[in-house]
């Protein structure tokens, strides 16, 4: 497997696994997040997550990494940090979103870096 399907396979399981989380155990899910009111809309938004997770993943398994498949990854990264970074500090969510955060910034970096290590920002 090339690091670009690596890559692809862990934002998926990862996006597979955080969205369907809070379909299948709401008392845990709230217990590390905070209460939810519109608890539809967290169901909406993980089932959605969870569907961009499955196709990365299905990607990764199939080889076929493409473009698509990339600008998905980087979309749906810096869609979820900016909702992250602006609601928890605002304080309209959680500060544990911040760690998210963080993890969808690891995956943007990762995605700008696969392919091309040579890259200055992609050094250590």
């Amino acid at each position: 497997m090339t690091a670009l399907e690596r890559l692809s396979l862990a934002q998926g399981l990862f996006n597979a696994s955080t969205g369907l989380w809070p379909v299948f155990h709401r008392e845990s899910f709230e217990a590390v997040t905070g209460p939810k009111t519109d608890f539809w809309l967290v169901k909406t938004v993980g089932l959605m997550l969870a569907t961009t997770g499955a196709v990365m993943s299905l990607a990764a398994r199939r080889r076929s990494v493409t473009p698509e498949i990339k600008m998905l990854g980087i979309g749906i990264a810096a869609s979820v940090a900016a909702i992250d970074l602006i609601y928890a500090g605002k304080g309209r969510i959680s500060r544990i979103y911040l760690l998210d955060a963080a993890v969808e910034a690891g995956l943007i970096t990762g995605w700008c870096c696969v392919g091309d290590p040579k890259k200055p920002r992609c050094r250590s």
